[in-house]
């Protein structure tokens, strides 16, 4: 039976065209001493490429889409919405099935998860395709997981996604996807960190973003964060947000937004000290990898999470 899911305690460096570079550098980061990752297992690339491959339309449609330009925006949208469609209603292989029901035996049944895209061309120095491709969190129903990640398969498909391989001369067919899944994290506060300064390129100030419950509401731009600025372990700079509104998790799945209480909306998110230890955790990942990096964070239980670390490829 080929192996398609493992457990992320058992993946390394070789294992690379399996799981994709967002899920391994997430197993680097739990061997090292002081960074807490939350539990859970990997579906390798190998389960999406023998769902999808023997599928002929999709695969008519994928060399339809080798031919386009990045210019060709309308048949880019339609053909992504169709690939993605079928994708989204592939057959899964019923060892995949059979694994992944093994896997989530392991957990409660009051669990839930944070179902998270690998791609096989993600997060590499040259090129991230940050955002590009999906995520889904809070899945509380453990019949729901499989189709959620049928979901991030079919994100390698988005139409930001393939206009971005287009301009950059990545065949599409040479990606593939893995999904990360994980015991949700429920935060009071998330965020994110760049080793270097991103608006400056400085590589001896450390920036970071915060607000409450989960970083979903300042990535789409409802809310912004507040942000810290160190530099040799010491804040230097701090600009605190107005706060109206966190997303949380829902308790019947999924995300709710929610409105924050009024005596906290101009309130620092993290206190001074937090800001330090968080610098302090960023600064032991950014030596680890050896560049500078872009680390998603969250706090929550009265300790730091940390969900994803790529290089940061923007800074001249």
């Amino acid at each position: 039976m080929p192996a398609y899911v493992l457990n992320l305690q058992d993946i390394d460096q070789k294992m690379l065209p399996a799981v994709g570079s967002k899920c391994l550098n997430l197993c680097e980061l739990r061997r090292l001493e002081g960074i807490m990752v939350p539990d859970g297992f990997c579906i390798t690339a190998d389960a999406y490429r023998e769902a999808v491959s023997g599928d002929v339309q999709l695969n008519e449609l994928l060399v339809r889409l080798s031919s386009l330009k990045a210019s060709d925006c309308d048949l880019i949208v339609d053909l992504s919405a169709q690939i993605r469609g079928l994708i989204e209603q592939v057959q899964m292989p019923q060892d995949l099935v059979e694994q992944v029901m093994q896997a989530l035996s392991g957990y409660k049944d009051d669990d839930s998860f944070a179902v998270r895209s690998s791609a096989t061309m993600e997060d590499l120095p040259g090129a991230s395709f940050a955002g590009q491709h999906e995520t889904y969190l809070n899945i509380r129903i453990k019949a729901d997981l499989l189709p959620h990640v049928a979901k991030c398969w079919a994100s390698l498909y988005s139409e930001r996604a393939i206009t971005y391989r287009l301009q950059n001369n990545f065949g599409h067919q040479k990606v593939s996807m893995a999904v990360i899944v994980q015991k949700m994290v429920m935060p009071e506060a998330s965020g994110i960190i760049f080793t270097a300064d991103p608006t400056t390129s400085d590589r001896s100030t450390i920036s970071i973003e915060a607000g409450f419950g989960l970083g979903e509401a300042f990535v789409s731009g409802q809310v912004d964060p507040d942000v810290y600025k160190l530099r040799n372990d010491e804040i230097i700079d701090k600009s605190i947000s107005f706060k109206k509104y966190k997303i949380i998790p829902s308790t019947k799945g999924g995300t709710v937004i929610k409105e924050i209480d009024k005596e906290k909306q101009l309130s620092q998110t993290l206190s001074d000290p937090q800001i330090k230890e968080l610098a302090a955790l960023s600064s032991k990942i950014g030596g680890h990898f050896g560049s500078p990096q872009d680390i998603e964070w969250c706090f929550a239980n009265d300790q730091f999470y940390i969900l994803q670390s790529r290089p940061i490829t923007t800074l001249f």
